[in-house]
């Protein structure tokens, strides 16, 4: 089995900045890229704060911040990842973006590399496909690396494997989740996967009971988080994931599972439409004043 000691993230956002971050700490060496102007500037400013805040709370020394922050390297061109032993995706949740990215990393890495995606819903299978229509049998390096947010505390990883997904694939990127601190859980491929497939649901039936006017939405948190022993609320989750990626999600269970029962509530649809998208914009279910 190949050891993994370098990392390739695309994408450096809230989750691509986590998993690099997260690498980083573990002795990986994480390289960066994000086309977005800026992303790579402000997400090595979080990284630096970050870091530094766990300093001056006694989780790491100042020896171990400073040996992170050398194993980050933030790129500017895709050409700068090769060599990389795993490329791990964590762009914008759109199945055109994500296919196209795939076909040009099968080319890009026609060797043994592992070529990963944080996605939290689409088809790995139909992301494979496209790695296999542009590189013949490259599909079995392609598998989910679901990670949660925020990375650096929560520890669960999903691992999925797509239809045609390798078990040396599988089983090489269990290792890396547990060597990132990690705990790997597989899943197959199937619509939002095990977390998503039971969590979503439940945020949108949340939805619905604030919509029928069942309870407030803060009474509707409070009992769920007290009844429940949820260390937050369903729609305070919501808004922290983002109410547009809460309904993106359940349109794909709709579709995947070809029943409507999961399409968005009217009123999960109504705030996105409105741009009240959660914490991202500081307004969705509930208001997030700047401090």
């Amino acid at each position: 089995m190949n050891q993994i000691k370098t990392i390739g993230i695309i994408g450096a956002g809230q989750m691509g900045g986590g998993i690099a971050q997260v690498a980083a700490v573990a002795g990986f060496k994480a390289l960066i890229f994000d086309t977005t102007s800026g992303a790579l500037g402000r997400c090595q400013d979080a990284h630096q704060k970050r870091l530094k805040r766990e300093v001056e709370k006694a989780r790491m020394t100042e020896q171990a911040m400073n040996a992170a922050l050398n194993h980050l390297h933030y790129v500017e061109s895709l050409d700068m990842l090769k060599g990389v032993d795993i490329v791990i995706e964590a762009v914008v949740e759109d199945i055109k973006i994500k296919r196209e990215l795939f076909a040009h990393l099968a080319r890009m890495f026609p060797g043994n590399q592992i070529l990963a995606s944080n996605t939290s819903s689409i088809s790995i299978t139909e992301i494979a496909a496209a790695a296999d229509q542009a590189v013949k049998d490259s599909g079995h390096r392609v598998i989910g690396m679901h990670f949660f947010n925020p990375v650096p505390i929560m520890k669960l990883v999903e691992v999925i494997k797509g239809i045609q997904t390798a078990k040396d694939t599988t089983d090489r990127t269990i290792e890396l989740a547990k060597a990132l601190g990690k705990t790997p859980i597989p899943a197959n491929d199937r619509p939002g996967f095990i977390s998503n497939r039971v969590l979503m649901p439940m945020i949108n039936e949340a939805f619905y009971a604030w919509m029928e006017g069942v309870a407030e939405p803060a009474h509707l948190d409070e009992i769920m988080k007290l009844g429940c022993n949820f260390p937050m609320g369903p729609l305070r989750l919501a808004d922290f994931i983002g109410l547009d990626t809460c309904a993106f999600i359940m349109n794909v269970l709709a579709e995947g599972l070809n029943n409507d029962r999961y399409r968005p509530c009217p009123l999960l649809k109504q705030l996105v439409a409105a741009g009240r998208l959660g914490d991202k914009t500081g307004r969705g279910v509930f208001e997030y004043p700047k401090t």
